[in-house]
């Protein structure tokens, strides 16, 4: 049910920060149109440390709506309080999305015991599909390949978006679970070779402003026509590097916002992209066939 390329929705705001409802019309739009394979919502892309509970749920129940079951639609319900993340992924599944993406706990530093028991508990909780999501280089919190071998056991955790950054550690996982667990890619630079080596597909930034590159890249490393999925993948490199010359979102919201998708809006601690990377961005996008 979930493969290809999915997309990691930025969370459209006007310029003081509230939220854009048109602005996140157009921009589902824009991916269905496009051919992003489904779309996760309020995600780390999606600004939802900075979301409160209530606008964290109306995102997830507006993108719902707008797609109308032509694609999955997954929402970032994770949390580093496990009782705010089962309320979370409550509120995902009343609102029917197709599954929830949880985000290990940050700044907490549980132990592999800790983080087995925190998504364990959410899945008895909330009987929806669950993805877990593993990013140690934002949450400061590496969940082990061992670890994830364990919760795939649990029958509606279905599945990993695994960011610590080598395509060996999708492999490990793949390998402990016989294959039986869907892995994702974090990383767009690395999702190519990760697809190649048995992933189903990437949560994706780039995908933000090429969908429809980043969509045809994963159906051809799916299908394993490696020499061709390279030939796009290559074009959008430019792309995987320059969307993160700031922290994420910033940079890929200000593209978004440089081809007329969306309100400059970002809120603080973050803030908008530094104009020494303005040309960068620009430059890449051009490169890469979106401008």
């Amino acid at each position: 049910m979930f493969q290809g390329s999915l997309v990691a929705l930025v969370t459209p705001m006007a310029r003081d920060g509230t939220l854009d409802a048109a602005a996140l019309e157009r921009l589902v739009g824009y991916h269905l149109e496009g051919g992003t394979d489904g779309i996760v919502a309020v995600g780390t892309t999606g600004e939802s440390a900075t979301l409160d509970f209530e606008e964290h749920c109306a995102v997830i129940r507006r993108v719902v709506e707008m797609v109308q079951g032509r694609v999955p639609v997954i929402a970032g319900t994770g949390a580093n309080s496990t009782t705010e993340a089962m309320h979370l992924t409550r509120c995902a599944h009343e609102a029917r999305a197709d599954a929830c993406l949880l985000v290990t706990p940050y700044y907490n530093k549980p132990t592999q015991e800790g983080l087995y028991r925190h998504f364990r508990a959410i899945a008895e909780e909330v009987p929806i599909p669950q993805i877990l999501y593993n990013v140690p280089g934002r949450t400061a919190c590496d969940m082990l390949p061992t670890t994830v071998a364990r919760l795939a056991a649990i029958d509606n955790v279905v599945g990993i978006k695994e960011a610590s950054g080598t395509v060996a550690r999708m492999a490990d996982i793949l390998t402990r679970t016989e294959g039986q667990f869907t892995v994702f890619s974090g990383d767009d630079a690395i999702a190519l070779d990760a697809m190649l080596a048995g992933a189903r597909g990437v949560i994706s930034v780039t995908a933000n402003v090429a969908p429809r590159d980043m969509h045809e890249m994963c159906v051809l490393a799916l299908a394993g026509d490696a020499e061709k999925a390279r030939a796009v993948d290559q074009r959008l490199a430019v792309l995987h590097e320059s969307l993160f010359v700031e922290s994420n979102p910033i940079p890929v919201k200000w593209a978004l916002h440089e081809i007329g998708l969306i309100p400059p809006g970002i809120r603080l601690p973050l803030t908008p992209l530094a104009s020494e990377h303005h040309e960068t961005v620009r430059n890449a996008l051009a490169r890469a066939g979106v401008l």
